[in-house]
């Protein structure tokens, strides 16, 4: 065994941390647990990985091919101790493995994601998140009884992004040790289809435009809303993402762009209009806005049809009559606002009456709207529960999240157990692993 990890065993929790997001959220979580008393390592796939690690001698650098990550994997759970895996996001291929190989060994696995309530919230849970979720199984009715009064924090409602400019830093300087500095890790490969060097033009790409784009989308929205005419918000989600791939019935986003076409073709009212909203974080590596003119072409449309590049949502919603999306998150807002929705994929607020399940073109013509106290119901669960106030990419955001997150990592049971186990008695239930 290496004589470092001999060295840091001799807690009763010791966290194995895989990747996380863009920045120096897991290091600081790190530092925080390890203020506790607790030992934290970290797993390093690449330089980016390395440079988003303040302790350096905590690493376990993995630079093997990557069939042999199962067996290295099991390996240095054994080594360290380890009782505890954190990661964000659960569908990536190591990712997903890990949690395979930590569930056989009765490790507790924390999962962290991106807020299902938008942008004042970030996203922890056991186990698993967005399909594999606890709350794909939980229904409304046991939601409504595990109810309490306990104050949850009440924020303003979800109106814009967040941490946009921050994430789109760390995202491109993230890349950039990939691409200048990963000498040492010759094995690595990403986890998405574009190389390391496409990956990196595509983020610093994407903040030389910002500015460009900020002013395209204010006059797309300007003119949408300036017009007056009825319209349909399409929510559209990055072709790479885990959430899109992993739990989506489409192999891309245009055949998504496709469907809704003839949908709303077949059903809307032929005043109505159809606009499409970039996700903020749109790069262009997926060919939205040419197949969303060759739709409109096809379907004789090109008048009823607007795109918008990412942005604040909120300012659309205000007008719109519906939403369609695959399964983003950012339909939680439209709900909220009481927006008819309909999805096609995967996702934790896909139950009855919140989302539609009519026919596509059914909606179009007359989509019939959630029901105002279900979501209520729903929406104040996930406060009590996963839904924690903060963000993983600015300083005030992780601040936030480090109020509420470490004392979460070191309970016992998971958040939805904490609610869902009504005859506990409160000390039990609100018991911390010292």
């Amino acid at each position: 065994m290496n004589a470092t990890v001999k060295q840091a065993i001799g807690h009763d929790r010791i966290f194995l941390f895989l990747q996380g997001p863009h920045g120096p959220f897991f290091s600081q979580l790190s530092e925080r647990l390890t203020a506790t008393g607790r030992t934290c390592w970290r797993v390093a796939f690449n330089a980016g990985d390395v440079a988003g690690w303040k302790a350096q001698n905590t690493l376990l650098k993995f630079k093997d091919q990557p069939d042999a990550w199962p067996e290295q994997f099991a390996k240095w759970i054994k080594e360290t101790g380890t009782t505890d895996l954190v990661l964000y996001g659960d569908t990536r291929r190591r990712h997903a493995v890990a949690i395979q190989i930590a569930k056989k060994h009765k490790l507790r696995i924390h999962v962290f994601e991106e807020g299902y309530l938008r942008p004042y919230w970030a996203t922890y849970e056991r186990n698993g998140s967005n399909g594999n979720s606890r709350l794909m199984e939980i229904t409304l009715k046991e939601m409504s009884e595990a109810r309490t009064a306990l104050p949850v924090h009440r924020l303003p409602p979800p109106d814009r992004w967040g941490d946009l400019r921050q994430h789109m830093f760390y995202g491109a300087a993230y890349h950039w040790y990939l691409l200048a500095r990963n000498h040492g890790f010759p094995n690595y490969k990403a986890h998405r289809d574009q190389s390391v060097r496409e990956e990196f033009v595509l983020q610093v790409m994407r903040l030389l435009r910002r500015p460009r784009h900020i002013v395209e989308r204010w006059l797309s929205t300007r003119s949408i809303r300036s017009k007056g005419w009825p319209y349909h918000v399409v929510l559209l989600q990055l072709e790479h993402d885990a959430s899109f791939r992993a739990f989506s019935p489409f192999a891309s986003q245009t055949d998504f762009v496709e469907l809704v076409f003839k949908g709303f073709a077949a059903g809307a009212p032929s005043h109505h209009r159809l606009v499409f909203k970039a996700h903020p974080l749109e790069d262009g590596r997926a060919p939205l806005e040419h197949t969303i003119r060759e739709c409109a072409d096809k379907y004789g449309m090109r008048d009823r049809v607007s795109y918008v590049r990412g942005g604040k949502l909120a300012y659309l919603l205000k007008a719109a009559r519906s939403a369609v999306t695959v399964n983003s998150t950012s339909a939680q807002q439209a709900l909220w606002r009481g927006l008819p929705v309909k999805c096609f994929g995967t996702a934790v607020y896909d139950k009855p009456g919140l989302v539609s399940d009519q026919a596509l073109a059914d909606f179009f013509a007359r989509p019939l709207p959630p029901n105002p106290e279900l979501y209520a119901t729903y929406r104040q669960f996930l406060l009590e529960t996963s839904q924690l106030p903060g963000g993983f990419y600015s300083a005030k955001g992780r601040a936030a999240l480090m109020q509420t997150v470490i004392d979460l990592m070191l309970e016992t049971h998971d958040p939805y157990d904490l609610r869902l186990r009504p005859r506990e008695s409160k000390s039990q239930q609100l018991r911390l692993v010292r």
